[in-house]
């Protein structure tokens, strides 16, 4: 998954601009990662002259993009679940991109004094206190930025054009298709209405009762 993540973030940089390297092509599994093998993307905005800013928000789209010269990207998708400040305390490896070593190593590589620490997650706690309370911890390890999937997918789907055929992303050209049978309508990206549920049920779907042939149910009416 860690592949398919990294390039969903990919597409996203590039449609936004950036000129995006990969700096590590291999998975590190026997031994610890080294300063220079914790980031996953190397991202330059050649839109934006010399250091450019960090905006003071954490959670980032396109426009706090748009104001970096370049970011040092981290990809922790992990879709299943949500970011709490336990889960990644918990984790060390998650923030470890932009400890002052591998940071200082990714600055060297692509030229900038300070380029923008992001990590792209994939979800974060929906009660506001839980949601803030990680923001806030990401930011003490060093995180300049937070982009969560939902996000990033959202902003591609709307630039697309569906009259354009994307054959040289199949990220683009899958979304693409889906959009063009409505299947992706505006920020609402569920695929599929949830089957309704009976009150106080087990996730059973509500039956509908059977309809006569006189086009009226056979149950009484009420």
């Amino acid at each position: 998954m860690a592949s398919v993540n990294e390039w969903m973030v990919r597409e996203y940089l590039e449609a936004l601009g950036f000129l995006v390297r990969q700096p590590r092509k291999y998975q590190v599994i026997a031994r610890a990662k080294g300063a220079h093998e914790e980031v996953d993307l190397l991202a330059l905005n050649p839109l934006v002259k010399g250091e450019g800013e960090i905006p003071d928000t954490m959670l980032w789209g396109a426009r706090e993009l748009g104001q970096v010269a370049g970011a040092i990207v981290a990809v922790r998708g992990w879709h299943s679940g949500k970011f709490t400040a336990a889960m990644v305390a918990g984790s060390p490896e998650i923030t470890r991109f932009a400890g002052p070593a591998a940071a200082r190593a990714a600055a060297a590589e692509m030229g900038l004094k300070r380029p923008a620490k992001v990590l792209c997650l994939g979800d974060l706690p929906t009660k506001a206190e839980q949601r803030q309370g990680t923001l806030d911890y990401l930011r003490k390890q060093g995180i300049d930025g937070v982009i969560l999937f939902r996000e990033m997918l959202h902003e591609l789907i709307e630039r697309i054009d569906v009259n354009k055929a994307y054959e040289k992303s199949d990220l683009l050209q899958t979304l693409r298709i889906l959009k063009n049978y409505d299947l992706l309508r505006g920020r609402q990206m569920d695929l599929f209405k949830p089957a309704k549920r009976r009150k106080g049920g087990r996730g059973r779907l509500k039956a509908e009762p059977p309809v006569s042939d006189e086009g009226g149910t056979e149950e009484g009416e009420e």
